[in-house]
């Protein structure tokens, strides 16, 4: 009975990891923050690139998505020729996610990047008549509060429709004249911000951006569920040959994706209609299968084995 359970157990496994929903993160646009951005980082640094990555990493420690990883993304955005000022565009990333052969893409914006100053005025009492007394005004002292304010949106791929909308809104429990603090010289490789180092997570800036990142991740994992459960039906055909190697006429576009395996069948005969001579029903024989290696968005490369060699025009189905 224990070992029943223990293999039924490990069969559970692998079911369970098959339905994760399949979803890519876009940088995020950060336009009505880029003047701030300038000004902290003494030059312009793409932190919509860093709040993607640290959503991505979120997204992946939690487990209840399988996320592209961002080699893959930025392949297909450069062959896309995808703009930079494209990110936030609902269509245009639901394309980028069909290439992908994603469920969703998360496109968002950064809001709020900065600071929040409050000066709280000192006065009353002796000092308040000797400063109106000399014409000095009141003594102010200025505490500055790291925030970061970031929005998303869940797209559908198919649709273009957006799923789910997520928020997070970041505060630091620390206040400082430099929201870099003591790391401010430490938090830059190669000229560029790492938001997802120590260094920078260890400021004041750092800690407001972990906490909106957190708060908008837990968001977008409730609203898993709404992804819709999709049975892709591929059907293509065998377009080349080369020894092992077949090409298919369908892609991404279609579904398929790397790693996949689909039979390869060949048509025996047709079955048609004696009355109007319409074909009623194609008889196929499965010859082998073919394991994905390369996918874009209208075709497919795999490696073919099977009893009998694959020929052009042989048919190809999951």
């Amino acid at each position: 009975m224990h070992r029943l359970v223990g293999m039924l157990l490990i069969l559970a496994v692998p079911a369970a990891a098959q339905q994760k929903k399949r979803v890519a993160v876009l940088d995020f646009e950060y336009g009505t923050v880029r003047s701030f951005v300038a000004s902290i980082f003494g030059t312009d640094q793409d932190v919509g690139r860093g709040i993607a990555d640290l959503i991505v990493e979120k997204l992946v420690q939690d487990g209840s998505y399988s996320v592209i990883e961002r080699k893959a993304l930025e392949k297909v955005l450069t062959e896309q020729n995808f703009s930079n000022s494209d990110r936030a565009d609902s269509s245009t990333a639901a394309r980028i996610g069909r290439v992908l052969g994603v469920d969703a893409i998360v496109i968002g914006s950064i809001t709020q990047f900065g600071r929040d100053d409050k000066s709280t005025g000192v006065a009353g009492g002796a000092l308040s008549r000797v400063t109106g007394r000399y014409g000095l005004g009141g003594v102010k002292r200025t505490e500055s509060k790291a925030v970061v304010g970031i929005s998303a949106r869940m797209v559908d791929t198919e649709t273009a429709e957006v799923l789910a909308t997520a928020k997070g809104l970041g505060e630091s429990t620390r206040t400082g004249t430099n929201l870099l603090g003591a790391g401010g010289g430490s938090v830059a490789a190669g000229g560029a911000v790492d938001m997802t180092s120590r260094n920078f997570a260890a400021t004041i800036l750092g800690e407001a951006v972990n906490q909106s990142v957190t708060q908008l991740s837990r968001e977008l994992v409730t609203s898993s569920a709404r992804l819709p459960t999709r049975k892709l039906v591929i059907d293509g055909l065998v377009a080349d040959v080369a020894g092992s190697t077949v090409i298919l006429n369908v892609g991404s576009k279609a579904g398929v994706k790397v790693g996949d395996r689909l039979q390869v069948r060949r048509k025996i005969r047709e079955v048609r209609d004696p009355a109007s001579g319409k074909i009623l029903r194609s008889i196929e024989d499965k010859i082998g299968e073919v394991v994905i290696t390369e996918v874009d968005e209208r075709s497919a490369v795999g490696t073919f084995a099977g009893a009998a060699p694959a020929k052009v025009g042989d048919v190809v189905r999951n």
